[in-house]
């Protein structure tokens, strides 16, 4: 049996580690260069307040040089959609080809039972696709660590934003795309035992799946962990005079910013500059003198809701621990479809 799924399998798995190595080689041939660049630029002895400075021209430097933007990007978008391929291409047709071809006739025979053809078809399909996904992961974790750290340092450009925390870097790095590609793994299949069409699951899998990695960072992640709460001065906090809201949060470098706004001094919510304040900036833009004494001599602060640096890796393993309990799930109910549905 197992040797038979290799027979089934091997071309999806020979295209997998042919696009593995070709992205591994284009990491190989350009991470050495970059790592020099973050070797010889200002970060490496910098101190202090320097550091965000030395930070930003480190990464404005990185963001006129090719083909980094071009390869950074590729990362990113390659790793969030192989979850999204192995579940479509891998996933759906696993039993929807069989039911939809009737060769399940010959699959599911007397020395073949369903529950064994199912559990090696899964196994071997699914770890591998849970390997391919994090091996992309952990080049590319490697081949990105000097930009990671110079935003760790408070360095952004337009390209170049957002710590750990975010969307795209927290869902592609650490663990979690281990997590995602046994979901959606094991998505597609149970869409395909549902369907028994195999087109049609491909374009169901999708569907969920592209809704769960919205859904994930916007209406789970930020409740796995109840978050923390500060109320800094308004100077503190390197605040956006344009809506209000903090950039850092004091003494919580690399903190993931929930939610924050200014309070006046009765605790009120407020979402615009006082009036009093205006005269220090044009159309919300800061210009001359900063608005910041003025809004702290009117008693402002800053209200922030926050997670710190160090829960990266406890929201890591909770949200894949979510993912791959999902998995098993849609998996128990693959088992349950075949051994009790008349086919």
């Amino acid at each position: 049996m197992i040797w038979l799924t290799w027979r089934q399998f091997r071309v999806q798995a020979l295209t997998a580690a042919a696009a593995l190595a070709a992205f591994a080689i284009l990491l190989a041939a350009t991470g050495p260069h970059l790592a020099s660049l973050y070797a010889a630029s200002a970060i490496t002895g910098c101190h202090g307040g320097t550091c965000g400075t030395a930070a930003i021209t480190f990464l404005s430097q990185l963001q006129a040089t090719s083909p980094y933007p071009i390869v950074y990007l590729l990362g990113i978008a390659l790793i969030l959609i192989a979850p999204a391929i192995t579940g479509i291409f891998w996933g759906a047709p696993l039993i929807a080809r069989e039911l939809e071809t009737r060769t399940f006739t010959l699959a599911w025979n007397q020395s073949i039972t369903r529950t064994r053809w199912l559990v090696v078809k899964l196994t071997l399909t699914g770890l591998a696709a849970m390997a391919v996904t994090e091996a992309l992961s952990l080049i590319y974790a490697w081949w990105a660590d000097p930009i990671g750290k110079a935003i760790d340092l408070g360095g952004s450009t337009s390209l170049f934003s957002g710590g750990r925390f975010s969307s795209l870097i927290f869902a592609t790095h650490g663990i979690t795309p281990l997590g995602y590609a046994a979901f959606a793994f094991t998505l597609g299949t149970t869409i395909g035992a549902l369907i028994r069409r195999t087109v049609p699951a491909m374009a169901v899998t999708l569907a969920i799946f592209a809704a769960a990695q919205i859904a994930m960072p916007l209406g789970v992640r930020p409740h796995l962990i109840p978050p923390d709460h500060t109320v800094a001065t308004i100077e503190s906090v390197d605040l956006d005079f344009g809506n209000l809201t903090a950039t850092v949060v004091p003494r919580q470098p690399g903190a993931w910013i929930l939610s924050s706004g200014a309070i006046n001094a009765a605790g009120q919510t407020v979402g615009t500059l006082p009036a009093a304040c205006l005269g220090a900036t044009t159309l919300g833009l800061k210009v001359g003198s900063s608005p910041g004494p003025c809004l702290e001599s009117h008693g402002f602060r800053e209200a922030i809701t926050y997670e710190p640096a160090s829960r990266y890796w406890p929201l890591q393993w909770i949200e894949t621990g979510i993912l791959l309990a999902l998995a098993v799930t849609l998996a128990g109910f693959c088992f349950w479809r075949l051994g009790r549905r008349r086919i």
